[in-house]
């Protein structure tokens, strides 16, 4: 058991490190999305994107260790929590206090991680109602005033004209 112990600490530290690290990634990318910089997003997504494939290996691990634990306890593993666990190292206060810390720390970090990922979906979500405010303006300027326009030749065009927005010269 103690074993499985070891083993559900140093998955959850190994956990809390890859949050750790799409955190300081997330704090990178606010300033990016305030520049508009795509690139430099883009290219932040996708070493988030190696991260959470990493988290999610880890969490399959926690997973199993987790199984393993309820399975030595004859506890439904699909109910218990590390929470559960903590509880049951009462007699244990070395183990119990190591699995409780690491488990805050956990918490804490996924926490922080929330808001600044909250922070960057705010930002991301203004930027488009910014564009959307800007393209609906635009069409409008652009859109049949309902005056009868006409060319040289006597025809009727409509604001926008032949070409599209831009005019063009032949």
């Amino acid at each position: 058991m103690a074993s499985l112990i070891d083993e559900l600490i140093n998955v959850l530290e190994q956990e809390n490190k890859e949050y750790e690290t799409l955190m300081l990634l997330s704090k990178e990318k606010t300033p990016v999305i305030v520049k508009g910089d795509l690139e430099k997003l883009q290219r932040i997504t996708q070493v988030e994107q190696e991260f959470i494939g990493k988290i999610t290996n880890l969490e399959k691990k926690r997973t199993d260790v987790m199984n393993d634990i309820g399975t030595v306890l004859s506890k439904d593993p699909k109910t218990m929590r590390v929470v559960d666990v903590i509880e049951i190292l009462s007699k244990q206060p070395v183990e119990q206090n190591r699995l409780s810390e690491v488990h805050d720390k956990l918490l804490t970090t996924l926490e922080n991680f929330k808001k600044y990922n909250e922070v960057n979906a705010n930002l991301i979500k203004e930027s488009l109602e910014i564009i959307d405010f800007n393209l609906n303006l635009v069409t409008s300027l652009y859109q049949d005033t309902g005056i009868a326009n006409y060319d040289k030749n006597a025809k009727s065009i409509s604001a926008m004209g032949a070409t599209g927005v831009f005019d063009r010269k032949s």
